[in-house]
């Protein structure tokens, strides 16, 4: 990635102080519907939200797989997962954990920003401990040790329909999580920032006396 998006620090920053609604409907309007992962995938603490740049990871359950070569291969993604990115993983599996609190804490350490897994995390009390986000559809206390192997870092990965990719930008809050593509990742933010700022003047009409209809006609945002 990182190439083509201009300053993609302050824009993973820009997009922080931003909310998956206000995402939605901009990228609904701009005609990117198939932007939202499943809502079964949720933060373990639902006060927790991430944004930033993607990294992708893909694996796949291998029963054959030894415990050594399993964690093996882990151990070289938490090597080399990048700072500033939130690490997208497809592990095409729901019965393991592909989180647990020593890889949570490397990954915090290298200064990655969160986690999102379409598949279970273990270790989740020592993990919110850390206030590192990590964004599961379940909690189990199986791991991957010889059970499953990574496949592929960087690559395009689908989970639900949504194509991600390395270097498109996420969104993660109580509401759910929002893909934006790296090429619009700039035109989105800056509008959903002028759409907030628009609601804000709604709701100051409305304190103030005015209809809701009214504050509706008068700023076209509700």
């Amino acid at each position: 990635m990182r190439d083509g998006t201009q300053d993609w620090p302050s824009l993973a920053n820009r997009l922080e102080q931003c909310y998956t609604g206000a995402v939605y409907d901009v990228m609904r309007d701009f005609g990117m519907k198939d932007c939202v992962l499943p809502h079964a995938i949720r933060a373990l603490d639902p006060g927790t939200r991430v944004a930033g740049p993607v990294f992708t990871m893909q694996g796949r359950p291998d029963p054959n797989c030894s415990v050594h070569e399993s964690i093996l291969r882990w151990t070289e993604f938490l090597s080399i997962a990048p700072a500033g990115h939130v690490v997208v993983c497809q592990p095409q599996d729901h019965t393991l954990a592909l989180m647990g609190e020593l890889s949570a804490e490397t990954l915090h350490l290298r200064g990655v920003r969160g986690y999102i897994v379409d598949g279970g995390c273990r270790d989740n009390a020592f993990i919110q401990k850390l206030n590192f986000p990590v964004f599961a559809r379940f909690q189990t206390p199986r791991d991957i040790a010889g059970a499953w192997t990574l496949e592929f870092l960087e690559q395009q990965i689908e989970i639900a329909g949504v194509q991600i990719r390395t270097g498109d930008f996420v969104l993660a809050d109580i509401d759910g999580i929002v893909m934006v593509p790296e090429q619009q990742a700039e035109a989105v933010v800056a509008e959903v920032e002028r759409v907030m700022n628009t609601e804000n003047l709604v709701r100051k009409a409305i304190l103030g006396g005015v209809s809701p209809k009214e504050a509706y006609l008068r700023y076209g945002k509700f």
